[in-house]
Parts: structure tokens; C-alpha cells; sequence
């Protein structure tokens, strides 16, 4: 969707009409709501030579605050204040450029929408969800038509054979899979960023933003995510959107045709960040050092956001909620959270969740230690500063689960990795609120290669589905999708198969799958469904306690009052035979247990003895 041109000219008819009035191309948002917390609304204009006009406003209930005029003359940034006795309406925006003395008007009709009562009442994530993270472009092709856009400056068609370009997924795609994703038991959906990248190549990964306020018209329209919302709410899933406030697209207006001087980090020229998030916390940091971390820019095609800049963060802020606003999306993904600067960032989460006080962020905060996680959680025992980030990224699980579940498990590694992972669980104020996940867009996949056997990977997939905080599986784990980042992120980002026409297998049903695709499919669809069902409470809200696996086997437990999960791995290739009495404290010998794999009771044994990779997820309810 391009941008419309939203003024309309009421020029005088005399001699001097050959003047021009005030021409406007961007007004953003484009629209707004009556009874919001926040009663400021910024509107930026975009038109030549528009900063000295003259504005009047005149509306019952709305003022104009204030104009900030800034460096460039085509930019205005109005203020109004929207008061409780706003009603729902069109606000007249009128600019005069008095500057040809004349009554030379552009009259731009605002508006201003009647809030959904329970907006308020959207309850974001948690620890009783699993995310499965979307890449649009890559998942499933809905509509070919939208595959090129000639409306577009930067036309790319699709081309599936470059693993780097567009390939012609969009969200018509997911909508028409929605059993697919239901079935499997997952409860919201993550998906990479969908608005306007109108770049050279095409960035189908969605992370060069050029528009802020439109879905990008080769994934759809902006009517057809809010209805991809609205079906995945009519099947109990969630919604996760992806969004970046550390960087634009080089394209987008800002960068071409920048508002003010310091809109942009480093605004004399591209220099890159050095990617050493350290610098952030670290006591004895230079100057310079933390500035080339939060101030370089991430690549040359993304100049770096300065959000230090109030009139820019308040766009910003208004962006996020504009779209939580008009789509009801349950939550935020925030990338590359603490490239940006700490301090706005903080101050936009508190005004979203003063809209929405059920709400939650998971900011990308992707370091190798569990300090650098702990350091930006919200209340944070190790930081110096309030985020105000409700949810972390576990990264550093991410680069240690393959190692830990595939090698053999002895006092000191395999799942002992895991153990001495979660035995730093003390860093963090909430560790039910961090986002575990095994891979994502941009690691390498779990799977380097294809498996053998599952014996191991069905034990990652238990663990992450069963122990703390928000599991998040990535498109096609079900399906064995297996790749390395080595050459090209576009090989950990592959086609699922069968999202596209002439696709020779369709992965989406039992027939078009592997026999071991097949098998990984119904054993993480089982568990999936188990903890989305009777199991929910307990897994999202239950204790942890764990035994330390010197002997060969991890064994935890989740509880909730009289409510209780076993789960027990043993982490080798062999058989062991396991002494019992070491876990009387919550499995006391005797006890009687249903494993939901097999749908078979359980006792525990003073001696028991477990096959080579066994996994038992025992439940007394």
C-alpha cells in the first residue's frame, strides 16, 4: 500500500491560484482513537517546504499543544491534546503558507476513532504458551499475484531459487495454515516483521523498515494482517508481532529526506557497531567503545535510530500501540533491544503497558552469558539500571543445548550443561518470563544435519517444553528442518515444504512427510497438546526442582500444589540401572505415576532401569 496523499486543497480562485497550496504525502499514524491513557498525539506531516505553515485545529475536545519544527523545512511534527471529551470524529487539520500571503490552505481531515472498550484487557504471553516463529516469506505463498509490487520503488520479484531473496511467502500463506498450526498444539505465533522493506534486493527477512505504518504489499495488506490476527484469536492463538526500533531501512524517508540532524546516529556517515554487547554493562567501559555498540549501525543498509531524540521516540512509541491498537496483537518481539538506547526504551514500555497492563515485550538480547540475559530484565539483581523489560532471550541455551543433549552425559557434561544452566536461575527476577528456544531465524538450526534416530532430540524438545519459562519452537522443527548459517542465513530459513505451488512434497499433511518426519511430528504434536491442555497450570505456574545428573539421568520436578510432573532423561547411548532412593524427597520408591508417552503406569522401583535415551514425563493427575 502506498502512501495517499490526505489533504485536500481549498486554494483561492484569484490571480494568485497558480501558487500552489501545501502539498502533504505523509501523515503518520494515519489515524487515531478517543480515550486513551496517554491524552498527547503527535501527527508527523510530510510534504515540501511545509514547516513554517501555519496550523489551526479546531475541534471539540482536541487542542494543539504545540509544532516542533525541526532542521528539515519539509517536516512537521504536531501535538494535540485529545481529552476525555473528545468524541469519536474528523478532526480538520488546516495549513496556511503564509509565507505567500494569501489564504493558501491545505486541509487535512484526521481521524479520530472510537477505542475498543476491552482493548485495555489484551493479555499478552506467557509461560503458558509455546511461540512458533513464522518467517513469512519463506512459510507459505498464499496469493502469487502479490509476489511483485510495481507500485513499489524498489521492485523485486520472487526468486526461490536465491537463497537471499524473496521467495514469495506472505500472510495470506499462514492464514490458509492456521489447522496446520492449531493441530500442532503450539498457542501463539511469532512472526518476523512484516511492514514496508521497499529496499534494493527486497530484504525479505523484513528488518529495513521504509514504512512504519503499512504491511508490505508483497507479504498483503494491512487489512489482511488484522484479519490473520483475528482468525488466530478465534482458535485461542496468540499473536507475537516483530518490530525494530534500532534501525530503519536506508530507504525509508527519514534517511532520504532526514527530519533533523541527530535522527540518526553517527549522522555524518555509516559506521558499523562492533557487536560486543558487553560494552554495555561492563564497569570500565570506554566512551568509545559503548558508543561504536549503541551508536554504529547495524549494516550500511540500516542506519541507526537515534532514540534519544524525543520526537522520534514518541513516533516510535505511538507506532507500537497504534498496531496493538487497530490489530490486537498479543505481544511484541523487540529486535536487537540493547543496541538502542536503555533509557526510551524503558520509557516505551511503560507507555505500553499503561495502555495495556496485562501486556508483554521479549526484547532480543542475545549474549553467552547468563549475567548479560539477567542484566535486562526488568528489576534486574545485576544491573544498574530499570529496563523494564519484562522478557529475556535465553541465548545462551540456544548455543549449548546441541552440545549438552547429543554428547553423553557424565558428572560433568551433557545434561549437566543444562543443570549448571538453570542453577543460575538465582540472576533473574522472573525466570518463568524468559523466551527458551533451541533455534531461530537467526542461529543455526538445532539440527545441522539430518538425525539418525530421535532419541536425543526428542529429549531437547522435552526439556524445553517442560521446564521454565516461554518455549519458542522455529517453523519446521517438527519436520526435522535441519541447516547451517555457513554461506548464507538464507539456508537456516528454507522453504516449508509444500507453502508453494509446485512444491513436489506437502509437509503440511502425514502423506507428504517422512516416516521420521512423521514420527517427530506426532511426538512433539503429543506434548504440545498435553501442555496446552491438562497440563497447562502446572508446567506455566508450578515449581522446579531438579537432581543433579552425576548419575546418568536428569530427573525434575514440576508442581502446583497436589499437582505433579516427573520428568526423567537419561542422557546416553546406553542402558543404565539407576538407584531410586536419591529422589525419595519427591518420588518416594513405591509411588505410582501415569507416563503420558505411552499412556502406562509408572512405580518406581528401588532399582530402575532406563534404555539408552528414554524419556519419561510422568503425571499423577
Amino acid at each position: 500500500m502506498t502512501k495517499k496523499i490526505f489533504a485536500t486543497i481549498a486554494s483561492s480562485v484569484a490571480a494568485f491560484s497558480m501558487m500552489a497550496a501545501p502539498q502533504i504525502d505523509i501523515v503518520d499514524p494515519p489515524y487515531w482513537w478517543s480515550g486513551m491513557e496517554n491524552d498527547t498525539l503527535q501527527i508527523m506531516l510530510h510534504g515540501d517546504d511545509i514547516r513554517d505553515c501555519h496550523v489551526n485545529v479546531d475541534y471539540p475536545g482536541v487542542e494543539l499543544l504545540d509544532i516542533a519544527r525541526l532542521d528539515n523545512p519539509n517536516y512537521q511534527f504536531l501535538y494535540l491534546l485529545v481529552t476525555e471529551e473528545a468524541q469519536p470524529g474528523t478532526i480538520n487539520i488546516t495549513l496556511n503558507d503564509l509565507k505567500l500571503r494569501r489564504n493558501n490552505q491545505a486541509v487535512i481531515p484526521y481521524k479520530l476513532r472510537q477505542r475498543d472498550a476491552n482493548a485495555r484487557d489484551i493479555k499478552g504471553f506467557d509461560a503458558s504458551d509455546v511461540l512458533y516463529l513464522i518467517m513469512p516469506d519463506r512459510f507459505a505463498d498464499g496469493n502469487p499475484d502479490n509476489n511483485r509490487n510495481i507500485n513499489l520503488k524498489n521492485d523485486v520479484k520472487a526468486d526461490r531459487s536465491n537463497p537471499n531473496g524473496r521467495h514469495g511467502g506472505d500472510i495470506k500463506g499462514i492464514t490458509d495454515h492456521l489447522d496446520y498450526i492449531e493441530n500442532l498444539g503450539v498457542t501463539a505465533i511469532w512472526v518476523n516483521p512484516v511492514l514496508t522493506n521497499d529496499m534494493p534486493g527486497g530484504t525479505y527477512h523484513g528488518y529495513a523498515t521504509t514504512d512504519y505504518y503499512n504491511i508490505d504489499p508483497r507479504f498483503g495488506t494491512n487489512q489482511e494482517w488484522n484479519n490473520l490476527v483475528e482468525q488466530c484469536h478465534k482458535r485461542g492463538i496468540k499473536v507475537v508481532m516483530d518490530m525494530i526500533f534500532n534501525h530503519s531501512g536506508s530507504e525509508h524517508i527519514w534517511f532520504t529526506d532526514r527530519p533533523s540532524r541527530d535522527w540518526f546516529n553517527f549522522p555524518e556517515g555509516y559506521q558499523q557497531t562492533s557487536y560486543r554487547l558487553s560494552t554495555v554493562y561492563d564497569p570500565y567501559v570506554s566512551n568509545y567503545d559503548r558508543r561504536l555498540t549503541t551508536d554504529g549501525w547495524f549494516v550500511e543498509s540500516m542506519p541507526d535510530l537515534n532514540q534519544n531524540n524525543p520526537h522520534l521516540m514518541t513516533y516510535l512509541i505511538q507506532n507500537s500501540i497504534w498496531w496493538i491498537e487497530s490489530s490486537k496483537i498479543d505481544g511484541i518481539r523487540m529486535d536487537t533491544h540493547p543496541y538502542a538506547f536503555a533509557q526510551p526504551m524503558a520509557q516505551w514500555i511503560d507507555a505500553v503497558e499503561r495502555e495495556y497492563p496485562n501486556y508483554n515485550i521479549v526484547g532480543e538480547c542475545w549474549y553467552g552469558t547468563e549475567g548479560g540475559e539477567a542484566y535486562w530484565q526488568r528489576g534486574s539483581k545485576v544491573s544498574d539500571i530499570n529496563t523494564n523489560l519484562p522478557t529475556v532471550m535465553d541465548f545462551v541455551l540456544s548455543i549449548s543445548a546441541r552440545k549438552a543433549f547429543s554428547e553423553q552425559t557424565d558428572p560433568w557434561n551433557g545434561l549437566n550443561t543444562i543443570y549448571d544452566h538453570l542453577a543460575l536461575d538465582y540472576l533473574f527476577p522472573n525466570p518463568q518470563k524468559i523466551l527458551t528456544f533451541l533455534d531461530n531465524h537467526d542461529t543455526d538450526r538445532f539440527l545441522l544435519e539430518e538425525p539418525e534416530d530421535l532419541g536425543w532430540w526428542k529429549q531437547a524438545l522435552t526439556f524445553l517444553l517442560t521446564s521454565r519459562g516461554i518455549p519458542q519452537l522455529y517453523y519446521g522443527t517438527e519436520l526435522l528442518m535441519h541447516g547451517k548459517k555457513e554461506g548464507s542465513d538464507g539456508y537456516v530459513r528454507l522453504d516449508f515444504p509444500g507453502g508453494f505451488p509446485g512444491d513436489a512434497v506437502n509437509a503440511f499433511t502425514p502423506e507428504g512427510r517422512t516416516p521420521m518426519q512423521n514420527e517427530a511430528h506426532d511426538f512433539l504434536a503429543k506434548v504440545l497438546n498435553w501442555r496446552k491442555g491438562k497440563a497447562n497450570d502446572v508446567i506455566a505456574n508450578g515449581t522446579l526442582k531438579h537432581f543433579m545428573p552425576t548419575n546418568g539421568i536428569y530427573l525434575y520436578e514440576r508442581r502446583l500444589g497436589d499437582k505433579q510432573v516427573i520428568v526423567m532423561l537419561n542422557g546416553n547411548d546406553n542402558e543404565l540401572l539407576v538407584e531410586m532412593d536419591r529422589y525419595n524427597e519427591i518420588l518416594p520408591i513405591g509411588t505410582t505415576m501415569h507416563d503420558m508417552l505411552t499412556n502406562t503406569p509408572v512405580t518406581i522401583g528401588e532399582e530402575m532401569t532406563f534404555a539408552p535415551r528414554a524419556i519419561y514425563i510422568l503425571e499423577n493427575f
